[in-house]
């Protein structure tokens, strides 16, 4: 077997070092291999993951997700950025994630949701996929993006202050508890931009704030979990 992809463990999940002069498809099918192999190790685990040696587009770090999750019984809740501010605000709100669904508050949803579609839950959700403009996702707990949030978003509905993490936020609509908000940063928001800025909304004040993900006290103390 070739040696494109390499797997470490580190202390929140697992490195894949991918090698930049193979081609995506060979990647791909390595990764699926050495996952499948491992996946006696792997099964019903819950990891954080980061990728490193190339750059990865949002279209192909999804299609490696999906080849992972669908190589073995493994659950991934949280791509990890080299950042270590934001790796810490990440690791923490997986680690709530994982704690509610161990107490069965909490659940995955894999895939995109898009135009007309509408996703409602009772527990906090980690949806591994964008929501497209005009879909929806209204969850009474918290909602955490591993994409793109192009459409609405609906968290607290249970009447308490929750948070909303999207990779790229964007969103049509958002609300948290009782409160409603809107960026204001003047963008397109529905065309692919070369670099996105993970943010989390929050309330604090009586509003929602948007912040870039950064590890602060006072944003964790804002966290109403």
């Amino acid at each position: 077997m070739t040696n494109y992809v390499n797997i470490k463990s580190f202390p929140h999940g697992l490195k894949v070092f991918l090698d930049e002069k193979a081609t995506f498809d060979e990647l791909l099918n390595e990764i699926v291999i050495k996952f499948k192999d491992s996946e006696k190790f792997f099964k019903n685990t819950k990891i954080a993951i980061t990728f490193e040696g190339r750059t990865l587009t949002d279209s192909e770090e999804r299609q490696i997700i999906g080849a992972i999750v669908s190589a073995c019984d493994i659950q991934i809740t949280c791509i990890v950025g080299k950042d270590q501010e934001t790796e810490h605000t990440f690791l923490k709100a997986v680690t709530q994630m994982a704690y509610e669904e161990a107490q069965n508050t909490g659940q995955f949803y894999k895939g995109t949701l898009k135009d007309g579609q509408l996703l409602e839950t009772e527990k906090s959700i980690v949806i591994l996929g964008d929501v497209y403009p005009n879909a929806s996702i209204i969850s009474k707990k918290n909602i955490v993006i591993l994409g793109g949030l192009y459409g609405e978003a609906y968290a607290g509905a249970d009447g308490a202050n929750h948070f909303i993490i999207a990779l790229d936020m964007a969103p049509q609509k958002l609300r948290i508890g009782d409160f409603r908000g809107q960026l204001t940063e003047k963008q397109n928001r529905w065309l692919i931009k070369p670099k996105h800025v993970p943010k989390i909304a929050y309330v604090k004040d009586n509003r929602i704030v948007f912040e870039d993900i950064k590890f602060t006290e006072e944003l964790l103390n804002a966290l109403v979990f």
